[in-house]
């Protein structure tokens, strides 16, 4: 059951209350007297208020009593004319009919005299350091006009008469003064002594609700418990000497209560007098319920990432606190209503805070349960890149792509090392602290290199699996180390023999194949390595792109190499020069001679005659192009299409650089096991079954026409399946030609 189920609040004054809200107060009686004054003259009257300041005046029964006997038995008592006889100490207890309860007043002084003058003080309870008002009065009033105050037979001021009383305020203090006063005719009253609470009253703040809701509002309360009246209340919001709150802050539904609806750290005090003698502060009320807030730009988090909760507190800022949590329970088990809930690929945690205001009792109320859903996988960015086959002298921009990209990740790039001994990353030039862009763009290389990504965030920082590696494939033929085919030519039939041979500055070699499954592997899994030859006999088609890794970890010119069961276009593996003779030609699996074939250049037919070579006597950029021959022996066959490419070796290579304006490059090396890892876009510029491949060529020494673009990029390249053919996978080469007659090697 909750608090406001069984309290009831009930007023009999606006400082008058029972039970408010979730809070509950006692409060004292209060026994007063009109007028309020300690001292008398017989024959006036003076009339008593017994206040139990609880509940309904039907609740009680009252009892006035003298000296702790009985004087009355009613709520008010009016006593005169006085007498002498009626001097003496006063108070009033009243007893609950419901509760049966007993609570006893103050203690009021009332002193009757015969005397022609007194001085009075206020009959209520005065409290050390507030003013205090001394009233001087004369029972026969007459002439005089002025009257004289003393404090320890020193003048301290002079006031008129009016009714034949004068009125002087002073500031109490309990260091045993007294004070008189003197009419001008000499008449004098006798000494007076203040009579002081050296304690200082405190205010008292009570809410009806625990925290401000959603969109709502609280009531508070102030008071002052202590036997005192003439308290008006000041509010206060924050810091305890911050300006009081006003009517732009709050709805003021009476001096002693108001509606707030901004959360905050209330306060609250009593003043009366002027100058205001003020009551001691309340204690604070905190009207905000604590918050618990991740201190992230991202929703989702992955276990082993270390993340920042913070526990806040609306209107709080100015303020101290301490805070207590709950946090998970490694064993999963509840905890003050907390419950670790675990899914297949995510589990979720819960969290919840309070805050309690330093050096204070105050506290703000439990937060909500904060979920965290934790990922238990690691993300794994995707890498892709503009191009795999770059022409020379372009830049290749690399892309890597995470889940939620905008969610606090800077990115780190790496190349891959090939050895024999095994794989090692570097990081590139500019990448040691990450880049916030996801794209990274990296100049021409003058070797096939192969590139990583992986993503991380966070302090310390939490990292990503590293992304797929991405190829980008050279086909110069370098100084340094170059791969050779033999027989010279991009297709061969599956029954034929293949050697790749690695020349260059390296004592051990590695051939290595990347299928268009994906996949790389090594020469050992579908051929024979000997020395730095890797022979290839299969009847199953072995087609990829093939490259030889150097002991410290270079990469050669880049092949793409295509078995083919019944017939082939025979064509040059690597690039042809400008003004050099070609010569195509054709072969089927069966060795017999052609008789006729049938040359295709684009998809349209150049030559129908008894030729079965196509000889081209100085290739030039017209020549460029997908070729394709077909035979009809009894049964037509059409061979794959192969780019034929002319260059010249005017385009100059660049230097492979870094394009961005980083920092140089610093090595980070990290060992990568041998377990074969999926390219996914190793073919990623293909289209269907067209392979490609770039070309370099030398110069020559006939004439090149000036306005002839002899850069060319051959990217995103696609022809049609050529009609009629015959093979079963209808498959396109994109490949390199190379001067010289093609022959049955």
């Amino acid at each position: 059951m909750r608090p406001s189920d069984f309290c009831v609040l009930e007023f009999i004054s606006l400082a008058t209350l029972v039970c408010f809200g979730y809070a509950q107060v006692s409060v004292d009686p209060v026994l007063s007297i009109e007028p309020n004054w300690s001292t008398f003259f017989t024959g006036e009257s003076v009339s008593f208020v017994c206040d139990m300041r609880e509940g309904a005046d039907t609740n009680w029964y009252y009892k006035i009593l003298k000296n702790n006997y009985l004087e009355h038995d009613k709520k008010t008592y009016r006593l005169g004319p006085l007498a002498t006889s009626d001097t003496g100490n006063f108070h009033c207890r009243g007893d609950n009919k419901r509760s049966y309860s007993r609570k006893e007043s103050n203690k009021v002084s009332l002193t009757v005299t015969d005397a022609d003058v007194i001085l009075v003080q206020p009959a209520s309870v005065l409290y050390e350091g507030e003013s205090v008002s001394l009233h001087c009065r004369r029972r026969e009033q007459g002439n005089t006009k002025n009257v004289s105050f003393y404090k320890s037979a020193s003048l301290i001021g002079t006031q008129l008469t009016t009714n034949g009383t004068a009125s002087l305020t002073v500031q109490s203090q309990s260091d045993g003064s007294s004070y008189t006063c003197k009419f001008d005719e000499g008449e004098e009253s006798k000494p007076l002594k203040l009579k002081l609470d050296s304690r200082r009253p405190k205010a008292t703040l009570i809410s009806d609700r625990r925290y401000i809701p959603v969109g709502g509002n609280m009531t508070l309360m102030c008071l002052v418990t202590a036997p005192s009246s003439g308290w008006r209340y000041f509010w206060y919001r924050g810091k305890k000497t911050h300006e009081p709150v006003t009517s732009g802050q709050a709805i003021f539904l009476s001096d002693v209560k108001i509606i707030v609806s901004q959360g905050g750290v209330y306060w609250c005090r009593g003043g009366r007098g002027e100058p205001v003698y003020y009551t001691d502060y309340s204690e604070p009320i905190v009207t905000s319920r604590s918050t618990v807030a991740l201190q992230t730009s991202w929703s989702e988090i992955y276990l082993g990432e270390m993340i920042t909760l913070t526990c806040e507190i609306e209107g709080g800022e100015d303020t101290e606190w301490e805070y207590e949590w709950v946090l998970p329970s490694s064993s999963g088990d509840r905890l003050r209503g907390y419950m670790i809930r675990h899914t297949p690929t995510s589990l979720t945690e819960y969290y919840s805070c309070k805050g309690k205001m330093k050096s204070e009792t105050a506290q703000a109320e439990w937060s909500d349960y904060f979920a965290v859903n934790l990922y238990k996988m690691k993300p794994v960015p995707v890498l892709h890149m503009s191009t795999s086959w770059p022409s020379p002298g372009a830049s290749v921009t690399l892309t890597c792509e995470v889940r939620n990209p905008s969610a606090g990740w800077r990115f780190y790039w790496m190349e891959v090392l090939f050895s024999v001994s095994g794989n090692t990353h570097k990081l590139l030039p500019g990448g040691e602290n990450g880049t916030k862009q996801n794209s990274y763009t990296v100049g021409e290389r003058e070797f096939t290199s192969a590139y990583l990504c992986k993503a991380g965030r966070g302090n310390p920082v939490f990292y990503t699996d590293n992304s797929q590696m991405m190829y980008v494939w050279s086909v110069d033929m370098q100084s340094g180390i170059s791969l050779t085919v033999s027989p010279n030519r991009s297709q061969h039939l599956t029954e034929e023999s293949v050697s790749l041979s690695c020349t260059g500055n390296s004592t051990k070699w590695m051939v290595v194949r990347f299928g268009k499954d994906g996949y790389r592997s090594r020469c050992t899994t579908w051929g024979k390595m000997t020395g730095n030859t890797c022979s290839i006999r299969s009847i199953l088609p072995i087609d990829g792109v093939f490259l030889c890794a150097s002991e410290t970890g270079q990469l050669s010119n880049a092949v793409n190499i295509t078995t083919i069961r019944d017939i082939i276009l025979m064509s040059p593996v690597y690039p042809v020069a400008e003004g050099d003779p070609v010569t195509l030609g054709c072969k089927v699996s069966t060795g017999n001679k052609l008789t006729r074939v049938y040359f295709y250049k684009n998809g349209i037919l150049l030559q129908n005659n008894t030729e079965t070579n196509l000889a081209i006597p100085a290739a030039s950029k017209s020549d460029e192009g997908f070729y394709k021959c077909e035979v009809n022996g009894g049964k037509k066959l059409t061979s794959r299409e192969s780019w034929m490419s002319v260059k010249c070796s005017c385009c100059s290579r660049s230097i492979w650089s870094q394009r961005t304006n980083q920092s140089s490059d610093t090595d980070h090396m990290t060992t990568e096991d041998e377990t074969l890892r999926k390219d996914a876009s190793l073919f990623q510029d293909n289209f269907g079954e067209v392979t490609y491949s770039s070309v370099v060529l030398r110069n020559i020494s006939r004439k090149v026409n000036k306005e002839t673009d002899d850069t060319i990029i051959y990217s995103n390249m696609k022809t049609g399946e050529a009609a009629g053919n015959s093979n079963s996978d209808g498959e396109t080469i994109y490949s390199q030609v190379r001067t010289g007659a093609a022959s049955d090697q």
